[in-house]
């Protein structure tokens, strides 16, 4: 007699199950809310297609005049990214530190702080470079603010994060014989916490070369704000040798951090 083996267990299946149904009912629900027909993408493939195929390709190089421009914008771009990334670092670690229960001298505090890094936070890159874009006008200035708020906020709950996974011990052994609060961080924080600071710092870093080039494109400076003049002008081709600039970037530094982060983490 043939016995059937199970593929997996009955209660595992029935909780896919109804996850697929419940995953396909909030789809119809939102489509309908949105009056997004689905259809409509495949209707208008063809225009598509031809529009990538007629306008974006082959990708062109700007004029000859314009290259050193291209590339000094890639390197606005960077510094950009790494600039307000540093400097972002270097607040998060001192806001961290009375964001921590454990570390901080004023202990009350801290959930306030906490709670001001998640507010910042979850207000995206591009929506802060709209705001400033409003008062600084067009230029670097808003695209390193917008970058710092949003890398500031991020590092200081990551920090926190960091500080609280440490183990007390050596903290309360400092504390046991008398020493001070620098002392503490300087002893016990640092020795322990570098590393995994230093990780999400890289990790920031690859965060803010993407949004960089996205906050440029509303007035940040840099790459950004070069693409939408050439998508602005109907120059598509040229948009896309950017386009593919930006890629290869993107690419290079991925791959420079996460390397950086891998030694770090041995």
């Amino acid at each position: 007699m043939n016995k059937r083996i199970p593929v997996g267990v009955s209660g595992q299946k029935k909780m896919y199950t109804a996850f697929i149904i419940v995953a396909v009912i909030l789809f119809v629900l939102t489509t309908l809310y949105t009056n997004f027909n689905p259809m409509t993408l495949i209707e208008n493939g063809d225009a598509f297609v031809s529009f990538i195929t007629e306008d974006f390709l082959p990708p062109a190089l700007p004029k000859s005049s314009r290259i050193p421009g291209v590339l000094s914008s890639v390197l606005v771009t960077l510094a950009l990214a790494f600039s307000s990334t540093t400097f972002a670092a270097i607040f998060a670690f001192f806001t961290s530190l009375f964001g921590s229960e454990k570390v901080s001298p004023f202990p009350k505090l801290a959930k306030i702080v906490r709670g001001f890094a998640t507010f910042l936070r979850n207000i995206p890159a591009l929506v802060w470079a709209f705001i400033l874009f409003s008062s600084l006008g067009i230029g670097t200035g808003v695209g390193f603010a917008a970058l710092f708020i949003t890398s500031y906020a991020f590092m200081v709950r990551a920090f926190v994060e960091t500080i609280e996974d440490v183990s007390q011990d050596c903290v309360e052994s400092l504390e046991a014989v008398g020493a001070s609060f620098p002392q503490r961080v300087i002893q016990a924080i640092l020795p322990s916490c570098l590393n995994g600071f230093l990780s999400w710092f890289l990790y920031c870093i690859e965060v803010n070369i993407r949004a960089s080039t996205i906050v440029g494109m509303v007035g940040g400076g840099g790459v950004g704000l070069t693409l939408f003049t050439y998508i602005k002008g109907f120059q598509y081709d040229v948009a896309l040798s950017i386009i593919l600039l930006i890629a290869a970037m993107v690419i290079i530094v991925d791959r420079i951090t996460g390397r950086l982060r891998k030694e770090i983490a041995k």
